[in-house]
């Protein structure tokens, strides 16, 4: 029985340079569900992952070119490009705040419900200083807590990413965590 052959990533972003579409709809074909899981992660509705992933193959077909195999593996590359376009979606919704009719209704429905709209308008509050805050940090330290707290990645996972030893990683993370702290005081 033959071993599956792995899947060759830099030479799709070859291909794709090249301007080889057949080779983009295999790496959408291979990662699509798992790329379109990333995006999901980050920005929350299906809809918008959904037009996240479409911008960032988009990205990806007109950037192929500039990928480097010398700085990182393909693979790791297009994931970075979807979570890039991912996070420049959420950075772009900025102070847009997304209620559905449910929960628009439940804030002004019930009797004493003042303390819920109180509540729910300082959580709001709370994610604008936080947003404010990350956008303070030094691109390095944001990314890491991102892929810490919104992909889930541990610090090896993070280090593999970001191209960075572990131990650098592990400081940008506790660095950047104090900052927050600090900021959102």
């Amino acid at each position: 029985m033959n071993a599956p052959i792995e899947f060759d990533y830099d030479a799709a972003l070859a291909a794709c340079s090249r301007g080889d579409q057949h080779a983009l709809r295999s790496i959408y074909d291979r990662d699509g569900r798992h790329l379109l899981g990333v995006a999901l992660r980050i920005v929350r509705r299906r809809q918008v992952a959904e037009d996240v992933l479409h911008d960032a193959f988009l990205s990806i077909w007109t950037r192929a070119g500039s990928f480097d195999p010398g700085r990182g593996a393909g693979r790791g590359w297009i994931y970075s490009v979807v979570r890039h376009q991912a996070l420049d979606a959420v950075r772009g919704s900025g102070r847009e705040v997304q209620a559905d009719a449910d929960a628009l209704d439940s804030l002004g429905a019930a009797p004493g419900a003042d303390d819920g709209i109180a509540d729910a308008f300082e959580r709001r509050q709370d994610l604008g200083r936080l947003h404010d805050c990350l956008v303070g940090l030094d691109e390095a330290k944001r990314s890491s807590i991102l892929y810490a707290y919104i992909d889930g990645c541990s610090h090896a996972e993070i280090a593999a990413r970001m191209h960075s030893p572990l131990g650098t990683i592990k400081a940008w993370i506790r660095r950047g965590l104090r900052a927050l702290k600090e900021c959102m005081g």
